[in-house]
Parts: structure tokens; C-alpha cells; sequence
């Protein structure tokens, strides 16, 4: 789970993953953090339990009104509270579909009344062939992985960072030819750091981040991205990157 308190009058949530014995601290930190900010936007990367986890809570603690997703129709042979919320958002007049090079403001347009808050859609391609698999087989009840977007955020005059949701492996070398990434700063690795989301080498190359996060998982699934500076969240716990012009403070 991630948040960003933009320079502009937004606030930005990545993700969800609340237990019953932080929900109530983290909420109420994102509702401080976020008070002054008249657009609040949540991005799901894909209906995973554990990008999901506390979306319900979330959304009745904060009234979520700016909701952004792939257009997908996963299901899930067990569905629960926080996936049935899922749907409702995904589904409702909230929901804007991400897409490669998709527009909106305040998400990446400014105009006199707000500024933009950087972020941009690198993928999904909505037509390619592998993504339309990924679709068809989340709706089918498989993983939900490879529906991920990819999502850059970016700062005038400072940092860029990249998520990639879980894309795993074999899925993202299908299609790397397909997609050129830009340069980053910061790049939070996709499966949270596993073997099974290792980032294709032309990818790494393109991008030649300065730092990657590596998620919480379990030691002896991880890839510790050999020759890249990296953070493991197992270890360093929750991160705060202050972003200001030429630099990123991290604590």
C-alpha cells in the first residue's frame, strides 16, 4: 500500500492492504495526511486479497469517489468483502479505466483551477493479444497478476518512480518488445521482488533505476536484483520517500 501527497491539490492511493490491527492507525494517518487535498484518487492494481485487503474499510472510512482500474471482469471462486467492494467500485460511475497513454484531469492534465499529479499509464496495451489472455483468464477465476498496469509518477525537476503491480515473469517477456520504459529513480520491483516477477533485462536496462524496493514476501522467493542498489521492506518496514527538486530523502 502506497500513498502520494502530490505538490498539487491531489492525493494519490496505490493499492490496499489493511489488517484489523493497523487499518485504524494507517487510516487515520491518510486522512491527516490527505485533509487539505480536494482530489483523492485510489489506483488498483489488480483484485489480489492482498492489494485489496481493507478496501471496504478504506471506502467507508474516506467515501473513495475517484476509483481507477483496469476494465476487467476477474472473479473469484471465494469471494470476499473486499473483492465484493471491488466490484462495486470497478463497476460504478466512480471507476476510470487505466490504459496506456490515457488522459484525465487531475491525474496527468492541469488547467487554471489545479495543477497535474504526474502520473501517467505505460500499460496495458488494451489490444495486445497477451494482455486480452490475462483478462479473459481473471475473469475465468485465475490470477489476477498480469492484468496489472503499469504506473509512472513523476515529478517536475525531481524524482521518477515506477510500480508494476505482480506482472510476473514469463508474462512481462511476452511483451517486452511491445513496450519501452522510460528512466526511473525509484522502482518498486512487480510480485513484490519474487523470482516469479523478476523484471525482463531489456526492461532493466531501459529504466537503469537507481534504487529498487523490494515488497514483502518471503526470503526464499525473493530476487535481490544483483548489481541494483535495493531497500527489502522486510527488513526496512514502511518507507517514506520525501521527493523535493534533484533529491529523495528516504526514511
Amino acid at each position: 500500500m502506497f500513498y502520494i501527497k502530490h505538490g498539487s491539490d491531489s492525493f494519490s492511493i496505490i493499492d490496499c492492504c489493511l489488517s484489523e490491527e493497523d487499518r485504524e492507525s494507517i487510516v487515520k494517518e491518510i486522512k491527516s495526511e490527505s485533509k487539505h487535498k480536494n482530489i483523492i484518487r485510489f489506483i488498483s492494481t489488480h483484485p489480489d486479497d492482498d492489494h485489496i485487503q481493507g478496501l471496504d474499510y478504506l471506502d467507508k472510512e474516506m467515501q473513495l469517489r475517484n476509483f481507477y482500474c483496469v476494465k476487467n471482469k476477474a472473479t473469484k471462486p471465494d469471494e470476499t468483502t473486499d473483492f465484493e467492494k471491488y466490484c462495486e467500485l470497478r463497476e460504478s460511475d466512480k471507476a476510470f479505466y487505466l490504459y496506456k497513454g490515457c488522459s484525465r484531469k487531475w491525474m496527468n492534465q492541469n488547467n487554471e483551477e489545479r495543477g497535474s499529479a504526474g502520473i501517467k499509464i505505460l500499460w496495458p496495451i488494451i489490444d495486445n493479444e497477451h494482455y486480452k489472455d490475462a483478462l479473459s483468464n481473471a475473469e475465468e477465476g485465475a490470477s489476477p497478476n498480469n492484468i496489472s498496469p503499469i504506473v509512472k509518477y513523476s515529478l517536475e525537476d525531481g524524482v521518477t518512480m515506477l510500480w508494476m503491480g505482480d506482472l510476473e515473469s514469463d508474462f512481462m517477456d511476452k511483451i517486452r518488445d511491445k513496450l519501452k520504459l522510460p528512466q526511473v529513480d525509484i522502482l518498486f520491483a512487480p510480485h513484490h521482488g519474487r523470482d516469479s516477477g523478476k523484471v525482463p533485462k531489456d526492461w532493466l536496462d531501459d529504466t537503469n533505476p537507481k534504487i529498487v524496493i523490494i515488497g514483502e514476501a518471503p526470503s526464499e522467493h525473493l530476487n535481490y536484483y544483483s548489481g541494483y542498489d535495493t531497500i527489502t521492506q522486510n527488513s526496512a518496514g514502511n518507507i517514506t520517500f520525501e521527493c523535493v527538486e534533484s533529491k529523495v530523502h528516504i526514511q
